[in-house]
């Protein structure tokens, strides 16, 4: 097992690196062509056209005005010689974000159209990158500290900051798809189809791994996440039928989750009571055990039935000490293929041991003088330099007192920035930067002088968490904003609806964690199992209840004090279809054999997604969606 994990953490580090250099080729590939005379002549005409028509009914996205109705006249591009001519006289036909990736494959790369689409290939895989490990490695990390330092019972952590961090990458694309315009389908189909695929292939998987174990699996637990997936399922489909929602209807749609979450704290503190008073009536419900939490050497061997709180002693006494907080590992379980953060023990406890990369390994490849780790190093820093000067991280590992000070001073300037792209409004730019280098330089005076250089603040760490936590949602949102509209700018390329892209590449590199994730812990032990399959429904509910619900709620605000109007898609319903023909599935198959997750429940949901990519892709043949023609 230590030969394998070091060869597959040096294996993975080498390729980090070669992936980032390929990034870096991106984005000096693409300033390039910013800075060549035809996008500096197409800029200028952009703009006059943009500054002239800012006021207009289409929706300014980053900075840039879009409407996608007039991409529908691109293919054939009548009264222009080429596509890029059509794409310079209507700059409003654009995908949105801060790179206007149409003009880029359309005008840059015109005479060379492979160079074109690998390179926003190469971006798309790197976007995901991004978006996954700002959750793991920054988002994850704040949420963590801030459980702790408000000393949450790892139940209520579990059910509220916990899935936050793991669905961070699914709630924050899909705020960015709603809140640009024309993209409320996007984040519809990347929530609801990633939902399909966790719900079929990823229980499909971990089921057909573990079907010769005949390991049971916790009924009401399962009973109780299935039901309440259902309820926002239903829920959602009322608000599809009446095609709006207002402030106080999307409220309602997240309180569901507020509702699961107080129903599952409080009946493990009941549980906990239970146990406490030698009355072991209610099963646990947060099925996290000591073995889990052991060491990898079997020394330590427990039953399904101890929960995360504790288990009894040796003479049968209820235990004195509580487990004061869930284990770090889990914190980013589901994007921990993201993480850069390094495993510093050997003997690690947690399933996710061969994601991370060992320090020995590191530190053995830096014997010599030079060495391709060094060189794989240098090419991981514009990735991830810009978050890492603007997110204020008080970890112990990572700790850097210039690091902080810099960060508490340029966050402002970044807000600045954005808050000038979005607002778009050139009289109001240098106040916007005065301001935030203002309160940059004050921030970063303060840091400077109440932090130490060999450790982080040990006082006054609730203004660092929240603004760890802050920024790392700007970065969100900005990445996320970004990857909807590169798949907006495929969705013109190809032909095919962002819908259609949203509902597969979208849905499927969100996912891709989820997968990786509940397979290895299901593989851990038996009650890995158990936290393999939970996770398969609770964190799909929730990226529904609150990614979508949060989206709807923003929509709704935006457009007081009429309804939000939700986008218009008859597929959704075929959707919500086979993803409650799974659930259904599912809650047949279990109890039937026992509660045990068999190869007929992993074959099932392998045909209904499927059987559903399959006729999904038929109908949007038949109504145009893969042609352009809709």
């Amino acid at each position: 097992m230590e030969t394998l994990n070091r060869f597959y953490c040096r294996k993975r580090s080498r390729f980090r690196g070669i992936f980032n250099g390929l990034c870096l080729s991106f984005v000096v590939l693409f300033f390039f062509f910013l800075q060549s005379p035809l996008s500096k002549k197409t800029y200028s005409v952009r703009r006059e056209i943009a500054v002239t028509s800012w006021n207009t009914s289409s929706y300014n996205h980053l900075g840039g005005s879009r409407n996608l109705k007039l991409c529908g006249s691109l293919y054939k591009h009548k009264g222009y010689s080429t596509k890029c001519e059509y794409l310079k006289a209507n700059p409003q036909c654009n995908s949105g974000g801060f790179f206007n990736y149409l003009l880029f494959f359309y005008c840059d790369c015109e005479s060379f159209s492979v160079l074109g689409y690998v390179t926003l290939a190469i971006w798309l895989i790197s976007l995901f990158y991004l978006l996954g490990n700002t959750a793991a490695d920054y988002f994850c990390c704040c949420l963590e500290k801030l459980s702790n330092l408000l000393k949450l019972p790892p139940t209520v952590a579990g059910v509220t900051l916990l899935p936050f961090g793991n669905g961070a990458p699914d709630v924050f694309a899909s705020i960015a798809a709603f809140m640009g315009s024309d993209s409320g389908e996007v984040g519809l189909n990347s929530v609801l189809g990633g939902a399909v695929f966790v719900t079929c292939v990823v229980v499909g998987t971990v089921s057909l791994c573990v079907a010769e174990q005949c390991i049971r699996i916790d009924k009401k637990c399962f009973i109780r996440d299935v039901c309440f997936f259902m309820i926002a399922l239903l829920s959602l489909l009322a608000l599809f039928v009446v095609g709006k929602v207002a402030v106080l209807g999307a409220v309602a749609f997240i309180s569901i989750y507020l509702v699961y979450a107080v129903f599952v704290a409080a009946n493990e503190m009941l549980k906990n009571r239970a146990s406490r008073l030698k009355l072991d009536l209610i099963a646990p419900l947060l099925p996290v055990t000591a073995s889990i939490l052991s060491s990898v050497d079997g020394e330590h061997d427990s039953s399904l039935g101890e929960s995360l709180l504790g288990s009894e002693s040796a003479d049968g006494l209820p235990p004195i000490q509580v487990q004061p907080q869930l284990p770090h590992w889990m914190w980013s379980s589901n994007v921990a293929i993201f993480s850069d953060e390094v495993v510093k023990d050997n003997t690690v406890q947690s399933p996710m041991a061969l994601w991370g990369w060992n320090e020995q390994d590191d530190f053995n490849d830096r014997s010599s003088s030079f060495s391709c780790s060094k060189l794989f190093a240098l090419l991981e820093i514009p990735l991830t330099l810009p978050r890492r000067l603007t997110i204020p991280i008080i970890d112990e590992d990572r700790w850097s007192k210039l690091y902080a000070v810099t960060s508490a001073s340029l966050a402002p300037l970044l807000l600045a920035f954005l808050f000038n792209k979005l607002d778009n409004l050139s009289s109001s730019a240098s106040t916007a930067y005065v301001v935030g280098a203002v309160v940059g330089g004050i921030l970063g005076g303060v840091a400077f002088v109440y932090t130490a250089a060999d450790h982080p603040p040990q006082r006054f760490l609730f203004p660092w968490l929240f603004g760890g936590f802050f920024m790392s949602i700007i970065w969100f949102y900005i990445v996320a904003n970004e990857l909807v509209a590169l798949l907006v700018a495929f969705g013109v390329i190809f032909g095919i609806k962002p819908s259609i892209l949203a509902l597969t590449v979208l849905a499927w590199g969100n996912s891709t964690g989820d997968l990786m994730s509940n397979v290895a812990i299901a593989a851990n032990s038996a009650d890995g199992v158990q936290i393999a399959m939970s996770g398969c429904y609770a964190g799909p509910m929730f990226n529904t209840l609150a990614g979508l619900g949060i989206s709807m709620l923003l929509g709704a605000l935006s457009k007081r004090p009429e309804s939000y109007i939700l986008p218009r898609d008859d597929s959704l319903y075929y959707t919500m279809g086979f993803l409650m023909l799974a659930l259904v599935w599912a809650l047949i198959v279990l109890p039937r054999n026992d509660m045990r997750p068999s190869k007929s429940l992993g074959l099932g949901l392998m045909t209904i997604y499927v059987v559903f990519l399959s006729s999904r892709a038929m109908l949007a043949m038949g109504d145009g969606s893969l042609n352009g023609t809709s």
